[in-house]
């Protein structure tokens, strides 16, 4: 048999994969198991009915994985199946060895002829197999044979060249109409893959109101199908109307203007496109509310997940949770470093857009009440902010950004790298990470960077000369000899160590606040995912900013505390030598609402902050993603849709390439008419 190589998605282990198959193999030749086609088919895949099934169906569906045609199926045989369902073709490769019934390799008329004859749709509508399409494809005699890239062409053309048929056979008098009847039997039979149960329930009524009588014109059933089969383009021409928004409505006068600047969609198209809504409109909950104007949630209600979706979007769900133990260190170490890149650029992002905000809250919160110093400088934080402009000017709110950018984007980049790498290793095989785990996840984001001590220092200018303090203009990051701080004068002030002054209190807050935060930000950004599981840039912003509200606000206290301890006290104030001493001190001079200064301005910066930065992250992993074989950040793609049936599979068993075994086998009894007959009155052994 022809080997098909590898595929874009990493198998199950050979020894997992081992297991599964002794398993449900029953019967043993030399030592070596083998299943039987009853085993796959029913016990395995549990695609028909273990008591009442039909024989010749599974045996055919067996030879698919029988490449040997023994008719058994052995250990090889069972794992280059699961190879090949993870190619992104799957569905045609599969069907290809359907039809490939001696194993060769190449498609020829017979076993072509062979297997349709044993398919439900060719009972129900023959179609006629000495036609010049037939021809086209397999010569005039008949003795072509046809490979694997011809074949797969072939069958696409078939499935279109099968409804035209029914289209012939139906007009018997030639006068290019059928009965609307005729039009819905063969839109059940050949096209229901096409089909949502609301439209398919109302063939008749939007068919009648369009063609306003009882029959149906050719050039009608063309466009009609022609519409279903490009529903995913008239979604992009919709949202290429709309910018992007999908609760927009448009006209049809809108639409047509977009389907001519984007495609070939005729005015016939769009014509049946909107008496469809129209339809769907009058027979639902918003009858007599319909406008003329579409949204695009009227399209989903038109088109269905097709199984080629549906197939590609379940083998990236797989890909996306393929044991990270299975990839090598080298691209384990790959993946972190492009996330540590891309998390430092959304940092910096982030930072930048809130430093006046983190300014302003730094001078607050080291601004002290029951010293010795006098009045105090700022009222509140509206009022710091108006003199740092009066005394500094508008540059002054960015004093200090590039210490720090130097601090923030690192942080950031390795706190969003590490709560990534945790998930990853917490999910289990489903890809699912219990809310405990998101706790832990978060926590384990936690970096204490030592830049955290001199960009405070620089950020808050609050080394004022002694004397200047009610003098606004004096706190522009100066150290206590009145000269501009820099980062290496701190430190050398400083030492090593230093940098790390106020380590445990950043530990006290920062440990929470991540726990909080990233767990928050995932279920919040959930709610707000549309019905297909997307964010919009807007949504993943309000879900960041939601998310740093309760995550700001309730370690505010530690945020205060770190601040005493890493800026230098200015003569006469209270000096702390730890995280006890300063809560002490802190509480017995100023009381307890000192421990929430700053909460305001703490939570108006941390919460646009980290809105920024994760968008930022969440849109860069989309437009920059590179597929190292691990998981995307949680909710930067697109949610896996629904298998064919709308389940998942429900056989623990079915794993690597199995996972979408059932609707690629679904995947070819509609998409190419090949419904094969499931049940027997009686039933061989």
């Amino acid at each position: 048999m022809k080997s098909w190589g590898g595929g874009f998605l990493r198998r199950a282990s050979p020894v997992h994969l081992q297991e599964v198959f002794n398993r449900y193999a029953t019967v043993e030749k030399n030592g070596e198991k083998f299943m039987t086609p009853e085993d796959f088919i029913i016990k395995y895949l549990n695609l028909l009915d273990e008591k009442n099934y039909n024989v010749d169906t599974v045996k055919l569906l067996a030879a698919i994985v029988d490449t040997s045609k023994d008719g058994l199926i052995s250990y090889p045989e069972f794992q280059a199946f699961e190879g090949l369902l993870c190619f992104p073709d799957a569905l045609y490769k599969t069907a290809f060895q359907l039809f490939d019934t001696n194993g060769n390799g190449m498609v020829s008329f017979p076993e072509f002829v062979e297997v349709m004859q044993k398919a439900d749709l060719q009972k129900k509508i023959p179609f006629n197999m000495n036609s010049p399409f037939i021809e086209l494809y397999f010569g005039r005699n008949k003795k072509r044979l046809v490979t694997y890239n011809e074949f797969s062409q072939f069958l696409h053309d078939f499935h279109e060249e099968y409804a035209i048929e029914g289209f012939r056979r139906a007009d018997k008098e030639g006068t290019g109409f059928i009965s609307i009847l005729d039009f819905q039997d063969i839109m059940v039979n050949i096209k229901s893959h096409l089909l949502t149960k609301q439209v398919q329930t109302h063939l008749i009524e939007a068919a009648r109101e369009s063609q306003g009588g009882t029959r149906v014109s050719f050039p009608y059933f063309i466009a009609f199908n022609s519409l279903l089969n490009n529903m995913e383009l008239v979604k992009r021409i919709y949202l290429n109307v709309t910018n992007g928004h999908r609760t927009q409505e448009v006209s049809k006068e809108e639409f047509m203007h977009s389907a001519q600047a984007m495609s070939q969609m005729t005015p016939l198209e769009v014509d049946i496109l909107f008496h469809l809504c129209d339809v769907l409109h009058q027979r639902g909950e918003d009858y007599g509310n319909w406008d003329g104007r579409i949204v695009y949630n009227d399209l989903y209600a038109i088109a269905p997940e097709q199984y080629f979706k549906q197939i590609t979007n379940r083998l990236a769900e797989i890909h996306a949770v393929s044991s990270p133990e299975d990839r090598g260190i080298f691209i384990q170490i790959l993946e972190s470093t492009y996330r540590f890149a891309l998390g430092s650029i959304a940092g910096a992002v982030g930072a930048t857009a809130v430093y006046p905000i983190d300014l302003v809250k730094t001078r607050m919160q080291n601004q002290r009440t029951g010293s010795f110093i006098g009045e105090l400088m700022y009222r509140n934080s509206m009022d710091c902010f108006k003199k740092v402009i009066r005394h500094e000017g508008v540059l002054g709110l960015y004093r200090g950004l590039l210490p720090q950018l130097m601090g923030v984007a690192p942080e950031k980049a390795i706190k969003l790298t590490v709560n990534d790498l945790v998930r990853d290793k917490l999910m289990d095989k489903n890809g699912n990470i219990p809310l405990y785990c998101e706790v832990i996840a978060g926590a384990c984001a936690t970096f204490i960077y030592p830049s955290t001590s001199f960009r405070r220092g620089i950020a808050g200018g609050l080394h004022q000369s002694p004397g200047n303090s009610e003098d606004p203009s004096a706190s522009g990051g100066e150290i206590a000899g009145g000269s501009k701080v820099r980062a290496w004068a701190v430190v050398k002030e400083l030492g090593l160590f230093g940098l790390y002054k106020g380590a445990k209190a950043c530990l006290l807050r920062d440990v929470p606040f991540s726990a909080i935060y990233f767990p928050a930000y995932a279920h919040t950004k959930a709610k707000f995912a549309d019905e297909n599981g997307y964010n919009s840039p807007l949504t993943l912003l309000a879900a960041g900013a939601i998310a740093g509200i309760p995550a700001a606000s309730l370690v505010t206290p530690a945020d205060v505390i770190k601040t005493r301890l890493q800026v230098v006290a200015r003569a006469g104030q209270t000096t702390y030598t730890g995280v006890l001493d300063a809560t002490r001190k802190i509480y017995v001079e100023e009381g307890f609402r000192a421990f929430w200064k700053g909460a305001l301005a703490r939570v108006f910066r941390s919460s646009p902050q980290f809105g920024v930065t994760l968008v930022t992250y969440e849109l860069l992993q989309r437009y920059l993603y590179i597929d190292f074989g691990g998981t995307r950040p949680t909710g930067s793609e697109l949610k896996v849709a629904s298998l064919g049936d709308g389940k998942k599979p429900q056989n623990p068993d079915h794993i690597g390439g199995y996972s979408v075994s059932l609707p690629i086998f679904s995947g070819i009894e509609t998409k190419f008419g090949l419904c094969l007959p499931k049940y027997t009155i009686q039933r061989t052994s």
